[in-house]
């Protein structure tokens, strides 16, 4: 079977791609899953606050960039430790030692930052930028507007200064993710991953502390990413990638069907290691061929909103539905 398909405009031989995780910063690791079939990789974001906290004292990093603003001429070399340098070269040395796409990601605190950054990361030879769009609200009186506004323009800025294609990484909690994804495909966004999988904090209730549980995906996590796959799918120029909870080959023809270009994968690696890209090959090559697909072209996108051509597809009728058939439900699934 063919499963090469086109995203970002590289041509990928799956639409399976490693999602970033610390599984990129071992270049073994990389290699093994270039060599279990995974088409790209994406390489461990760049986040600019965990830069700062290297560099010193988060109270000490706030205050030192408090004045920053558009004018100042360098804004990279200003945090001195070896961490911005020292992820650079390692993203050339698994460009290097890689024949499959190297994708950057990139979460920075601070808009005038974020092209400065692209342009460092540009530098190692990748193949495409990821904009990791992840800002948690802490203030009731920022507008929805000024965030997306500020975020469309954060886009634009970069695209200005690289010769790569740049996608972006949303979470959905956007008013509107569909209008905003919208802006962001006119603002010349080369593709969308959806969504991002949020790292929410914990408390724990003896020791009085906030903590940070590391939560993989659960099976059933796909299902918000399918729905906007197959709502977004012929409405958008950029390319279409999914994420967050897909696990088996299964999992990833569904995306396909509702329209996604690639998929993204992170748990499925962590869970059950690099050869669980080689079964999830295998399971998509054995369900293409008892369908009688030759490539992923002849049933992308078959589920899609666009495509049903049904007046209630990917709509609430869909839930009142289910409601309606509760009884037959809870006859199937009884409650003890």
């Amino acid at each position: 079977m063919d499963l090469s398909i086109n995203y970002l405009g590289l041509k990928l031989k799956n639409p399976i791609i490693a999602g970033a995780s610390n599984l990129s910063t071992d270049v073994k690791k990389a290699l093994e899953l270039q060599e279990a079939g995974i088409s790209a990789i994406v390489y461990k974001s760049l986040f600019e606050e965990q830069l700062n906290l290297e560099a010193a004292q988060m109270h000490d990093d706030m205050h030192e960039y408090d004045d920053r603003h558009a004018e100042m001429i360098n804004l990279f070399p200003d945090i001195k430790h070896s961490g911005p340098k020292a992820h650079l070269m390692a993203l050339k040395e698994l460009k290097q030692a890689l024949s499959i796409p190297v994708i950057a990601s990139l979460n920075c605190l601070y808009k005038e930052s974020w092209d400065e950054y692209a342009m460092h990361l540009a530098g190692t030879g990748i193949d495409a930028l990821e904009l990791n769009f992840y800002s948690t609200i802490s203030d009731a009186d920022i507008e929805p507007g000024t965030i997306e506004d500020e975020q469309v323009d954060i886009l634009k800025r970069v695209i200005a200064k690289v010769n790569i294609p740049v996608s972006v990484k949303l979470s959905p909690y956007y008013t509107n993710p569909l209008s905003f994804i919208k802006k962001l495909d006119g603002a010349g966004a080369s593709g969308f991953v959806l969504f991002n999988r949020l790292f929410q904090p914990d408390i724990n209730i003896w020791e009085e502390t906030l903590e940070m549980p590391y939560n993989l995906s659960q099976e059933g996590d796909s299902r918000l990413s399918l729905r906007y796959m197959g709502l977004l799918s012929g409405q958008v120029k950029g390319s279409l990638c999914a994420n967050t909870g897909f696990l088996e080959g299964s999992d990833i023809v569904a995306a396909l069907l509702a329209g996604a270009d690639a998929v993204q994968v992170v748990s499925a690696i962590y869970k059950n290691g690099t050869k669980n890209i080689s079964r999830m090959l295998d399971e998509i090559n054995g369900w293409m061929q008892k369908k009688g697909y030759q490539s992923v072209s002849d049933f992308q996108g078959k589920v899609s909103k666009e495509s049903l051509k049904e007046p209630h597809a990917y709509k609430r009728a869909q839930y009142v539905d289910f409601l309606m058939k509760a009884k037959e439900y809870t006859k199937k699934y009884p409650v003890n």
